[in-house]
């Protein structure tokens, strides 16, 4: 069996993991979870996404994700409004207090990222995002296929491939 630490994959996956962990060090002082920085980014994302789309999205179940927006909702930082044509569907919005956290947010996440890729020259760096962009765009292409093979007729599999792994805001 080769060494699992050269295996891309692996790699990948421990970058991932290592600069996700490093930059909710850096939110927490700010005073936000995992949780919230994660709705705050879909959500600015996807404006006026549905509740349901919004739990697929962060990948947690339905009620889950009800209850956090709730709370989020009674801090005032996003609001739902009702569908036209379907009072039943729920769409989340940020309000404007949100837009604020995600700025000061997505400040962390480019030192974070600046200082994840330090070791690199502005050469290696911009190589690296464009290997990278390639390798997501194949995935992205491939859940689409898998979606439409499936039915899945409002791209939800696909959408939600695009933002699987996100790191920053």
């Amino acid at each position: 069996m080769p060494n699992t630490d050269d295996y891309i994959g692996v790699v990948i996956s421990d970058v991932a993991r290592l600069i996700r962990t490093a930059f909710d060090r850096r939110v927490r002082e700010l005073g936000i979870t995992r949780a919230q920085w994660l709705l705050l980014t879909r959500l600015h994302r996807n404006p006026g996404v549905s509740q349901s789309d919004l739990a697929d999205l962060m990948e947690v179940e339905r009620a889950s994700a009800g209850r956090m927006i709730d709370r989020m909702e009674a801090n005032g930082w996003v609001e739902r409004r009702a569908q036209n044509g379907d009072r039943r569907i729920k769409r989340v919005y940020l309000t404007e207090e949100a837009e604020r956290v995600h700025r000061r947010i997505w400040r962390v996440a480019e030192e974070t990222v600046e200082d994840a890729l330090s070791d690199l020259s502005a050469t290696e760096a911009a190589q690296l995002i464009k290997l990278l962009g390639r390798v997501k765009a194949t995935l992205v292409e491939d859940a689409d296929r898998h979606a439409a093979k499936n039915g899945a007729a409002n791209g939800k599999a696909a959408r939600n491939g695009r933002h699987l792994g996100s790191v920053a805001p």
